[in-house]
């Protein structure tokens, strides 16, 4: 099958790669985090996700629009709900481009973190999959979360701390007042 993986940075893109491939899928890799900051937190995911491409010889395809603006306009009201709107973005996004493209299917990486809502990833995924008649690949690619750090260890890739956008960059380095 020709696959379009979303890939949201090079660390959760390995096993996803690695598992479509044992299997005989031929995935190609689509980059698109207009969610990612600061800017130049963006640019280390993407070149990351650059390096590993080159080194494991996958095709990516980059969107190229950084889209702050965009993000925070559609979350700011309810910063909470975030998780949605990235997920249903960058999951719409892929699937038009592959529809338009010729793939077979699509997924994405955030299907290798243990800290994503994989009900909710998947929900989309279906749903946009009828959208632009085009299957869904849900696996579950937890599985692989050490192995994955194993190898982007041995690779030297840039290795990330949050999930990427403002609100989840403010949770992992703001502290946790008890007063």
């Amino acid at each position: 099958m020709k696959l379009l993986l979303h890939i949201c940075c090079a660390n959760c893109a390995i096993f996803p790669v690695k598992t479509l491939r044992e299997s005989n899928h031929t995935v190609t890799g689509f980059f698109y985090n207009p969610n990612i900051h600061p800017y130049t937190e963006y640019l280390k995911r993407m070149d990351a996700v650059r390096e590993y491409a080159k080194a494991t010889e996958l095709d990516v395809f980059f969107q190229g629009e950084y889209g702050l603006e965009d993000f925070l306009a559609q979350v700011a009201q309810d910063p909470e709900s975030r998780c949605t709107y990235c997920y249903e973005t960058r999951l719409r996004s892929t699937a038009e481009f592959a529809a338009a493209n010729g793939y077979d299917a699509f997924s994405t990486s955030l299907l290798a973190s243990p800290f994503q809502d994989h009900a909710t990833i998947q929900a989309f995924g279906e749903e946009l999959g009828k959208l632009f008649n085009i299957t869904f690949l849900y696996e579950d690619f937890r599985v692989g979360c050490q192995e994955a750090t194993r190898t982007s260890l041995a690779m030297e890739l840039y290795r990330q701390v949050y999930c990427g956008c403002i609100y989840s960059e403010k949770d992992c380095f703001y502290p946790i007042r008890t007063n």
